[in-house]
């Protein structure tokens, strides 16, 4: 009798110590304050950023997002109806344009389609978060960063200076999927999205101070905690 095939091993759980966690935030918080993220005028501006900043710097999407104010287009319903090489070339500084076009312009039908921004505010965040992930070029970071940033729900924003930072202090080992490192540092500190908020950009901004592909370790504020320094 032939046996059975192996199941398939259920990703680990990511399960830090709330202490430690908490240590980093509050290091992170002392060394370079409160960071205000994230820049934009409006929810939907906010939404518009974090489907343009995919692959580039946060300059290129500012300068992308100063034309279509220009162009007087920054509304759900007048980017869908542009061109699309019109859009394209609006938005051209966040590079990857004609892709990055075809995305904003899904993401623009479905908040129309929907009934403008205000009703995706009613929906419950696993509902918006579901809906958001079915939207084309709109995967779970971006789907994040729109849910606590635009819609101030308590998520934590998974990238690349987050798992590069966790492995370096030796909180994770760096291969967790998105979701295990998304619900164990949420399951850490509760439903606190003033907390997310911070410390995703506290993250993002010591990544560029110190924590870069070739670490500075001089003068970090974490070093004396960081295995990946001695």
């Amino acid at each position: 009798m032939a046996g059975r095939a192996p199941s398939a091993t259920a990703p680990a759980p990511f399960r830090p110590a709330r202490k430690s966690l908490r240590t980093v935030y509050e290091r992170l918080l002392a060394a370079y304050g409160p960071q205000h993220w994230w820049p934009g005028e409006t929810p939907f501006e906010v939404m518009v950023g974090a489907v343009l900043t995919q692959n580039t710097a946060w300059r290129n999407v500012e300068r992308a997002i100063a034309n279509l104010v220009g162009a007087d287009v920054l509304e759900p319903a007048r980017i869908a109806g542009l061109p699309a090489a019109e859009l394209a070339a609006l938005i051209r500084p966040a590079g990857y344009f004609n892709v990055k076009a075809r995305r904003l312009q899904a993401f623009c039908r479905f908040v129309v389609d929907a009934g403008g921004v205000e009703a995706l505010a009613r929906l419950p965040t696993p509902v918006l978060r579901h809906r958001l992930l079915a939207v084309h070029g709109v995967g779970p970071e971006t789907a994040d960063d729109i849910l606590l940033y635009a819609f101030g729900r308590p998520v934590f924003v998974v990238d690349a200076y987050t798992r590069r930072l966790f492995a370096r202090l030796g909180l994770a080992r760096g291969d967790e999927d998105y979701e295990a490192l998304r619900a164990g540092v949420e399951r850490a500190f509760g439903a606190d999205a003033a907390l997310f908020n911070e410390l995703h950009g506290l993250i993002v901004q010591h990544a560029k101070a110190a924590c870069a592909k070739v670490p500075r370790c001089a003068g970090c504020c974490l070093r004396r905690r960081c295995p990946a320094s001695s």
